[in-house]
């Protein structure tokens, strides 16, 4: 095996050879082009999400489920704040911004299911209101009957 004291003797002749030659620390910039290359490929495979029309739909289904509900005269607020995103996921569709056009249908969706909700609260509470005064115009009516008798 050669030791390496001889093989360092046999480069220095290359040396001699190349006064002016500098040896650098420095990389070349093929390797640093090669990767960069391989990223932006790999940056152009990357897909954008597909379009959130299973998300829109049931906003927009969710929304007209909402208005049959009565919604819009019990919970004014959500029904606009759910048709505001909902106009805003279609915006951003447009754009290309699959993430947010989704994540504003979900919002929209949201919205309008608890603007159904509120609407079907305020309308139980106003039947059960009316059949407290029925049934207390009944009890009247019995005690006046039996006050009678």
């Amino acid at each position: 095996m050669p030791e390496s004291n001889g093989d360092f003797n046999q480069a220095t002749p290359m040396i001699k050879l190349l006064p002016n030659a500098r040896l650098s620390n420095r990389t070349s910039p093929l390797p640093i082009a090669v990767l960069m290359a391989g990223l932006l490929v790999l940056a152009g495979c990357a897909t954008t999400p597909p379009a959130p029309d299973q998300a829109l739909q049931a906003a927009e289904m969710a929304i007209g489920n909402a208005e049959r509900d009565r919604a819009p005269e019990f919970a004014a607020a959500e029904m606009s704040g759910a048709r505001a995103k909902l106009a805003a996921a279609r915006d951003a569709a447009r754009n290309e911004q699959m993430v947010q056009a989704r994540r504003l249908a979900e919002q929209s969706l949201a919205d309008a299911e608890l603007a159904s909700a509120k609407a079907e609260v305020a309308q139980a509470t106003a039947v059960n209101d009316e059949m407290q005064k029925s049934i207390d115009a009944l009890q009247q009516e019995m005690q006046r009957n039996q006050e009678a008798h």
